[in-house]
């Protein structure tokens, strides 16, 4: 077996992260109050998790961070991009997720992340009126833009690498065009053209990334790096992309169930889920295009586990259907979040 040499986690990582909501900004406080020893790293594979390494009497279980060289929690320093101005405090209170008591103590670091300005197109997201965003030409300029954010970050910040995370809300569907999203030299060529039907915003962010030697993740839905051109991009850097989506909720229901129905061998007639949301996402998938991006991604999941083509007699008829409620924020109780903003409802129909 060819041994690969893991390079060392020296210096700053800095987490640049697309979006400054709830989700954002619940990540960036977990990582500052678990560095701080205020609570419990919940929900991280790398904090919590272990492995089994060695055999026999030799066997031992380590964290991930014990076995190959990842930043310490210490190390993090967070950047983001958003529509509007506020920081990283004013977010989270408004975001109403965690509460007062777990972002007061960390409060003086958040308000120092402020948000830069957001690439951002209203045509992909049209819930959304924010103010705080670039006025670019041609989406070649807009990645050109954002490609400068990361190298005065990386710079101001002392960071030794970058990572870039989308954690904004999900675009209108793009779907996959093979004049333009085959290659990397149409892709580049659409983006000076200004080509804002096949060129999402998103798409600007992850060229900018890959481009300035950062690795990108995808937190939603988009058809962002399920292209070609990306993936051809993404071995001409050198840099991991990865993500469709975070699947926290419903989805990841859904992927922990199948497996089990489809193990038994037990027949699926009908899946039903539904997302309550009142936060911004919520907002925004209420938009009809919006939501058919989460839509396909969501349904594909299920179609992925039960395979029609396995067994056509328990899975080829499944009637699935996914739906969001969005409910306004009632803006009835000012104590910082003190009031849930989102939750899922599912239900099947076996046979």
């Amino acid at each position: 077996m060819k041994k690969t040499e893991v390079a060392p986690s020296e210096g700053k990582l800095g987490i640049m992260v697309v979006g400054c909501g709830a989700v954002a900004t619940t990540f960036m406080t977990g990582v500052l109050m678990a560095r701080k020893g205020l609570a419990k790293p919940v929900g991280s594979m790398t904090q919590y998790d272990k492995i089994r390494v060695g055999r026999g009497a030799e066997k031992q279980y380590l964290h991930y961070k014990d076995i190959v060289p990842l930043a310490d929690l210490n190390d993090i320093v967070f950047g983001t991009w958003d529509v509007y101005p506020q920081n990283a405090y004013q977010a989270a209170v408004y975001a109403e997720v965690l509460k007062a008591k777990d972002i007061e103590p960390v409060r003086d670091e958040l308000e120092a992340i402020r948000p830069m300005k957001a690439a951002f197109d209203k045509n992909y997201a049209k819930r959304l009126d924010g103010d705080n965003v670039k006025t670019c030409a041609t989406r070649w300029e807009m990645a050109e833009e954002l490609r400068e954010d990361i190298r005065r970050f990386k710079k101001e910040q002392d960071c030794s690498r970058i990572v870039v995370i989308w954690a904004a809300s999900t675009e209108i569907y793009v779907p996959y065009d093979e004049k333009v999203h085959k290659t990397l030299e149409q892709l580049e060529t659409a983006m000076k053209a200004d080509d804002r039907e096949h060129i999402a915003p998103s798409m600007c962010y992850a060229y900018a990334a890959l481009t300035e030697g950062c690795p990108f993740i995808m937190g939603a839905p988009n058809t962002t790096v399920d292209i070609p051109a990306m993936w051809e991009l993404a071995e001409k850097t050198r840099m991991p992309i990865s993500g469709k989506d975070f699947k926290t909720g419903q989805t990841l229901v859904k992927s922990g169930f199948a497996p089990i129905i489809k193990t038994r061998c037990l027949g699926l007639d009908g899946w039903f889920s539904t997302n309550i949301l009142g936060n911004r996402d919520g907002l925004v998938l209420d938009e009809p295009a919006n939501f058919h991006t989460k839509e396909v991604s969501k349904l594909s999941t299920l179609e992925t586990i039960c395979k029609a083509d396995d067994q056509p007699d328990l899975y080829g008829d499944i009637y699935h259907k996914v739906r969001i409620n969005y409910y306004p924020p009632r803006n009835d109780n000012k104590e910082a979040g003190t009031t849930s903003t989102s939750s899922d409802g599912w239900a099947i129909r076996c046979r």
